[in-house]
């Protein structure tokens, strides 16, 4: 890569990502909105919209597609099916492939929902003097699917996902005051403190993503994830869904400060 990713504008890195790279995007185009993806089938999305008007903080949506359409107008130009570096096909509940690109598995009746992602606010943390360690080590967030139950809508029901980010101790009022300014990135943790409240068990193995770096006097510190409905369209046995490979996420054209309140 010729140039640091931060400083990358979001159309060069979606070319990168076109043409095969397929790499964690924290970090990448900062300043710079980062959405994740899923598609379903037109007849399922009017549950899904409900269901994620029902969980806004892990599913807070910011973009929805016309049927079949692979367009997002936070992104004019930008097409869905290759500019993200990484897919899941789901089938029947199922996690079934992987894929750099879904041109052909996407249907005429595919409806795309670009859901807020916590990438977006990664760099106020920093710029705020929060550490974001996977960040600092180039690695992937830890995500993890907790034992609380998301509120159903139609056939959409499951496990909510989270993300997790260890926080000094004496620096969490601020991160909880910094992300709290992005509700549509899913805004305020959700939990602080013991993971067993939210039924996991190891740290150290997260469902997605890479083991958490952690240090003396951290905290952890957890937040709505939109692998959420990933998670959803597994436990709801959808017969088809697209959904970003967890971590790999859309970069939009739309900077991070529109979302701010």
């Amino acid at each position: 890569m010729s140039a640091p990713v931060e400083s990358l504008t979001p159309a060069e890195a979606r070319q990168m990502f076109r043409d095969g790279l397929s790499v964690p995007t924290s970090g990448w185009c900062t300043g710079m909105t980062q959405a994740n993806l899923i598609a379903v089938p037109k007849r399922y999305a009017y549950d899904f919209l409900l269901f994620a008007q029902r969980n806004p903080q892990s599913c807070p949506v910011i973009d929805v597609s016309d049927p079949g359409s692979p367009r997002t107008s936070l992104a004019p130009g930008a097409d869905l099916r290759t500019d993200i570096p990484g897919y899941r096909i789901i089938a029947d509940g199922v996690v079934v492939e992987e894929r750099s690109e879904v041109t052909e598995q996407w249907t005429d009746d595919m409806v795309a929902f670009l859901i807020g992602c916590s990438f977006t606010f990664e760099h106020a943390l920093v710029d705020a003097g929060v550490p974001v360690r996977h960040l600092t080590a180039g690695r992937n967030v830890p995500m993890y699917r907790t034992n609380v139950a998301s509120r159903a809508a139609g056939v959409m029901h499951g496990p909510i996902v989270v993300s997790m980010r260890a926080i000094p101790a004496r620096q969490v009022a601020t991160a909880v005051q910094v992300t709290s300014r992005y509700p549509t990135m899913h805004g305020a943790p959700l939990h602080i403190g013991d993971p067993a409240s939210l039924g996991i068990a190891d740290l150290d193995s997260p469902d997605y993503g890479d083991a958490p770096l952690i240090e003396d006097g951290d905290v952890p510190v957890f937040w709505g994830c939109g692998v959420t409905p990933q998670a959803i369209a597994v436990a709801a046995g959808l017969p088809f869904a697209i959904a970003h490979a967890p971590g790999k996420m859309m970069i939009t054209d739309v900077a991070d400060t529109f979302w701010a309140v």
